[in-house]
């Protein structure tokens, strides 16, 4: 008998679940009921306010507008599940007080971030970002893994915050222009000896920031932090990509890098979902699709639409959140089983395509995408690829008869593409005040030859095909590896 994905993160969380009839702290009570009142109130105002959100500046420093609401809403919401989860799960853990302290200052840190309109109170807000980050990963100083593990993530945090820095202030000094708002103004003015470094200084502050590949291997080696700041990590941190993306997306525009962007996301999305699938310990799974997800959302900002990236990576943030706390429950006691065989008959192929074909018509029919020769076929095509993902998932459930099958999927079809084209619908109104955020590219070369390579590394994930090139599975399995000294370098010291 063996501990189906039972890792040292594992164990030391399973030890502070130990304490959970401890009285929770009152800083814990405060702290929840205070940031539900604040979520509620953010919901409250931006329903309230739908379509006619009104905009306030103060000086240069600071602006608030539906956008920028928005993520502080949702973040604050994050923010609330995971302190209200922590009051019990962290009960008895000695740094419980700090793990509060570190929470609460990285909520505020992406609140200044997205209402930073001075690039320099932008930047500090990135680097404090990090900073709090990479001490909720190594909130546990008594292990040896999370002390290497936070100066490991701290590095590549900081790396991000010099890219971003270097990509800021190189059209903020050549045009005088120190605010957000005025680089997006002028970014079409400037000259390309100007807007190109600058563009690619900012992409690579955001792929850092999202895990991207090569600089994936921060995530995997983040499993030292407890499954709360794991929760947040994945739910809220790695997110900060689409942000700082959609902020910028004048200039992105401007330096004709969106291709980029497009062929980074396409390749990370393809390769973690491969590597996802070689993972036998839970959090490295999550860690895996969560990098497979940035890359989604960074393919979306490659084909010119912002905004979808953002309803992603809302949606992503409310999903992985609930993937992590719930992660606890995949350590059961197994007996080693052979990996499952992908198979699929043809009867079921065609129900999967005929579902993912309806699903990209439905989307383009309610949001106005896809219907032109233009980037919106690529972002109709990854709602057919993930329509087809859960009708396959349906179609191979065991537990479902036939008959319920016939009747589960068109209601979860209509309503999973209804939810998610008024979440996209509702983002583009909320997003109206940045400008070109939901501008289609114009349809190139770049995009259709590496849209067919996307689809056929899909298929070719999907169907196993890598499982008969022993180099390509040795090859994945060494990519998907964190930092060595985060894995069980100290058991004399830390268990």
């Amino acid at each position: 008998m063996t501990f189906q994905n039972l890792t040292k993160s594992n164990i030391t969380n399973i030890h502070m679940e130990t304490n959970v009839n401890q009285k929770v702290p009152l800083s814990y009570k405060f702290v929840s009921v205070l940031l539900w009142v604040l979520f509620a109130s953010g919901l409250l105002f931006l329903v309230l306010n739908f379509g006619n959100m009104p905009k306030l500046e103060i000086g240069e420093m600071l602006r608030i507008n539906s956008f920028s609401i928005l993520i502080c809403t949702t973040v604050v919401f994050f923010s609330a599940v995971v302190t209200s989860y922590a009051a019990k799960y962290l009960n008895g853990f000695r740094y419980q007080n700090q793990f509060l302290i570190y929470c609460l200052c990285f909520t505020a840190s992406v609140i200044l971030l997205v209402v930073s309109n001075h690039i320099l109170l932008l930047l500090f807000s990135w680097l404090v970002m990090g900073i709090f980050m990479s001490r909720l990963i190594g909130i546990n100083k008594e292990w040896g893994e999370a002390r290497e593990a936070s100066k490991f993530t701290l590095k590549y945090f900081l790396t991000g915050t010099l890219f971003l820095t270097g990509g800021v202030l190189l059209p903020a000094f050549y045009s005088n222009a120190f605010t957000v708002e005025e680089l997006t103004l002028v970014a079409a003015q400037l000259p390309m000896l100007i807007i190109i470094p600058s563009a690619l200084l900012i992409i690579a502050a955001a792929i850092v920031q999202s895990a991207m590949y090569p600089f994936h291997r921060w995530l995997l080696s983040a499993m030292t932090a407890p499954t709360p700041a794991s929760a947040l990590m994945h739910a809220g941190f790695v997110n900060g990509a689409g942000i700082l993306l959609a902020l910028f997306a004048s200039l992105l525009f401007a330096s004709n890098t969106l291709d980029l962007l497009f062929i980074i996301g396409g390749l990370t999305a393809i390769i973690a979902q491969f590597t996802k699938l070689l993972q036998i310990n839970v959090k490295h799974k999550l860690a895996c699709s969560t990098i497979a997800q940035m890359g989604f959302m960074i393919m979306q900002c490659g084909l010119g639409f912002f905004n979808a990236a953002v309803a992603h990576l809302i949606l992503h943030g409310f999903y992985k959140a609930y993937l992590f706390l719930s992660s606890g429950e995949e350590v059961v006691q197994t007996n080693p089983q052979k990996s499952l065989q992908l198979k699929i008959k043809p009867l079921q192929a065609i129900v999967v395509l005929i579902f993912g074909i309806l699903g990209a018509f439905l989307f383009a029919i309610w949001t106005g995408k896809g219907s032109s020769l233009d980037s919106g076929i690529f972002l109709t095509l990854i709602v057919a690829i993930t329509v087809g993902q859960a009708t396959y998932n349906i179609v191979k459930e065991g537990s479902l008869s036939t008959l319920q099958k016939i009747m589960v999927m068109p209601v979860l079809f209509v309503i999973g593409i209804g939810l998610y084209a008024l979440m996209y619908n509702a983002v583009t109104v909320l997003m109206a005040d940045l400008p070109m955020t939901a501008s289609a590219a114009p349809l190139s070369v770049t995009q259709i030859t590496f849209g067919i390579i996307f689809l056929i590394g899909f298929f070719v994930m999907k169907l196993g095909g890598y499982q008969k090139l022993p180099w390509v599975y040795v090859k994945l399995m060494n990519l998907s590896q964190p930092n060595k000294k985060t894995i069980l370098m100290y058991k004399s010291k830390s268990i």
